[in-house]
């Protein structure tokens, strides 16, 4: 069985996270995003089962008292949670899992799953995040500044990550993780089990 990575993406809301995670799954169509659970309201352009799992508080509760969840945190009023089952799963599927979670959230996943690999995505400017925020047009201006307050929090735990990746041009950030995906790959322990049947042949 090929081993897979588990992949934690955070970033400030207006980082372009979500972009770029989708960009990713584009260039490389083997990995996939874990689609959390949440209690936050659909918004219009969304989909139910696609960007979230969107259910109540009550069933949200129920799944907590389960133990169902991998991590979870509460982010501005609404809950969010990633399900352990469907990750483990994934990988040992031999899929490559993205998580798209904030900081409080990877730093249960680091302490349930080690081995997982995280990555933390920065805007090249805060009035950069503010115009990205604003250019939405989802949020009251009362909101956005509650966000921006809040991402200079969430920025301030970057040194927890194992990479961290500037978002100024975009293609550029998503060669980066790209780059951090095909080194990953290319470790001595995930070739050797995705070679094993070469390696052994070349050995004996």
């Amino acid at each position: 069985m090929t081993a897979a990575t588990l992949y934690i993406v955070s970033a400030p809301s207006g980082a372009g996270k979500t972009s770029l995670v989708n960009a990713l799954i584009d260039r490389d169509p083997a990995m996939v995003v874990s689609v959390s659970y949440t209690t936050r309201p659909m918004r219009p352009s969304e989909e139910d089962g696609v960007n979230y799992h969107f259910v109540d508080r009550a069933r949200f509760q129920s799944m907590l008292s389960e133990g169902a969840f991998l991590e979870h945190a509460e982010v501005f009023g609404n809950y969010y949670g990633t399900a352990r089952s469907n990750i483990v799963q994934k990988l040992s599927q031999g899929t490559d899992v993205i998580l798209e979670i904030d900081w409080q959230g990877a730093a249960q996943v680091r302490r349930s799953m080690p081995e997982s690999v995280s990555l933390f995505v920065l805007p090249p400017s805060r009035a950069a995040l503010i115009e990205r925020l604003r250019g939405r047009g989802q949020d009251s201006e009362e909101v956005i500044k509650r966000r921006t307050a809040e991402a200079v929090v969430e920025m301030s735990h970057f040194r927890e990550y194992d990479y961290v990746v500037l978002n100024d041009v975009f293609e550029v950030a998503l060669d980066d993780m790209l780059a951090v995906v095909r080194a990953q790959r290319l470790r001595r322990s995930r070739q050797q089990s995705s070679h094993a049947a070469l390696i052994a042949a070349l050995l004996n």
